[in-house]
């Protein structure tokens, strides 16, 4: 991975050649932006970029510290880990960055760190980060990918050079899809336009069965809602909960489905909408469900997110949210 193979982005990638070129590489920075927009390949890119031998504003692929960090063993680029799913503890980014960024690098001119998700750490641990940050060695730098800039302390953010990605172009996502994964016109269009800029999400969408058969779910389950007894409730939160690892997809995708139903009202035009396949089901949901109805069922789908957020019980959250949906 490196600048080339970056698909959008193109001011991140300008932003990062261009201090590399003028020698005014910072010490700390945030890549923001949505879940599998890009962030952990620019991350990387530019980490590589600067530890190549060569030391040029793009990678040369050859040297010994490129392929290093194709490989993942670069002992400069530290990935930091933590534990528990939804915390980065204090503990853990004392023991990965604070107590060992003094320790020189091992090969390279810089000594990067890279954290996932950073929005999960705790205060505390943005805290420790933080005097690290502020003092950092000369070869030290922080990168914080985080998709929540809101839930990192202000002292951290005013520390740092933020960078947030921006959707990539629909025909630059649709083309890529095609050339890569040889998908239909059909099936690119159809993952494209869901991930509305987002090439990650349309490359998961196009090439991972299992999230093929949660679109499939999520469908069924909106087809089925105002129908549905207690017994199918069940079922559907049972089937909800078995894709535990992509509820936020799941939920997603539900509101999707409501941004379709809305479209439709609004233009009246069936091309506008994702679920093309679904027309008629859509178009007769539009006929009977106001404004301020899909209003509130977005709503409900928000309130939904927020809980999964606190670690509520994720089958309690599905079946208030199904039985809101379902009332509205």
């Amino acid at each position: 991975m490196d600048f080339q193979h970056i698909i959008g982005h193109e001011d991140i990638i300008r932003h990062f050649k261009s201090s590399i070129e003028q020698d005014r590489v910072g010490h700390a920075y945030i890549i923001c932006g949505e879940d599998e927009s890009g962030r952990s390949s620019l991350a990387f890119s530019f980490a590589k970029t600067l530890q190549c031998e060569k030391g040029e504003a793009d990678p040369c692929n050859e040297c010994p510290s490129c392929k290093k960090a194709d490989s993942g063993n670069h002992p400069d680029i530290i990935m930091v880990q933590h534990e528990k799913s939804n915390l980065i503890s204090v503990d853990e980014v004392r023991d990965q960055v604070v107590n060992t960024m003094d320790i020189r690098p091992y090969s390279g001119k810089y000594k990067i760190y890279i954290i996932n998700d950073a929005q999960l750490m705790n205060p505390q641990a943005q805290n420790a980060l933080l005097k690290t940050i502020e003092e950092p060695p000369a070869y030290g730098i922080v990168i914080l990918i985080t998709n929540s800039l809101e839930k990192l302390l202000p002292t951290i953010i005013s520390r740092c050079i933020t960078l947030s990605t921006k959707p990539v172009k629909e025909r630059d996502v649709e083309e890529y899809l095609k050339e890569h994964y040889q998908l239909d016109d059909a099936k690119a269009r159809f993952c494209m336009e869901y991930a509305q800029g987002n090439l990650g999400k349309a490359i998961l969408l196009a090439t991972n069965e299992d999230y093929e058969a949660l679109v499939r779910s999520v469908i069924r389950l909106e087809k089925q809602i105002y129908d549905m007894d207690m017994e199918d409730i069940a079922d559907a939160i049972e089937s909800c909960v078995n894709y535990k690892m992509n509820i936020g997809e799941y939920l997603d995708l539900m509101m999707v489905w409501y941004r379709d139903i809305l479209m439709l009202k609004v233009t009246g035009k069936p091309d506008k909408i994702i679920f093309r396949e679904e027309y008629s089901t859509i178009r007769d949901q539009a006929k009977y469900l106001s404004y301020n109805e899909l209003e509130d069922k977005a709503k409900a789908i928000e309130n939904a997110k927020k809980r999964i957020e606190v670690n509520a019980r994720l089958e309690d959250i599905m079946r208030l949210l199904i039985l809101t949906l379902k009332e509205i």
